[in-house]
């Protein structure tokens, strides 16, 4: 397992590709299951134009390893690869990378769900945005992952 926050940009299909070929034994995984997360021009109706991820160097990491190790738990899961953004992010930006292993599909889906979900409600991130306006303002919630209608 690999936890990685990042205050560079990065490719998550590469960070995948390296992991995968540096760490993971050949033959052992059926399935991989992966979500990106990547900063949207536009939140709560407002052009946004940059955002400053912050975070509580030590407390963030440690939290990061207790969900995945909370996933390991109660799923059968071979690895994991977790890579977050911290600082200075633009639009079209990756923040955030969870790919999990399984030898089976539904432990890699639900392990990656896992900790995606935990990941926004319980890591210690705090996001500064900045609006086409040039007002800044600190995002007070996460949304629930689906399109408000």
């Amino acid at each position: 397992m690999a936890i990685q926050l990042s205050a560079q940009a990065f490719d998550p299909w590469q960070a995948i590709v390296n992991y995968q070929q540096q760490q993971m034994p050949q033959g052992k995984y059926g399935a991989t299951s992966v979500f990106v997360g990547t900063m949207r021009d536009f939140n709560q109706g407002d052009s946004v134009t940059s955002m400053f991820l912050e975070h509580y160097p030590g407390m963030t990491e440690k939290q990061l390893l207790h969900i995945v190790a909370e996933a390991e738990q109660q799923w059968h899961i071979i690895d994991a690869l977790l890579i977050h953004r911290v600082g200075e992010v633009v639009p079209d930006d990756t923040l955030v990378l969870v790919a999990v292993w399984a030898a089976h599909r539904g432990d890699a889906f639900d392990a990656c769900r896992f900790m995606m979900e935990n990941l926004k409600s319980r890591a210690p991130f705090w996001k500064k945005e900045t609006l086409a306006s040039g007002q800044q303002r600190w995002v007070e919630k996460n949304s629930a992952g689906y399109q408000d209608n």
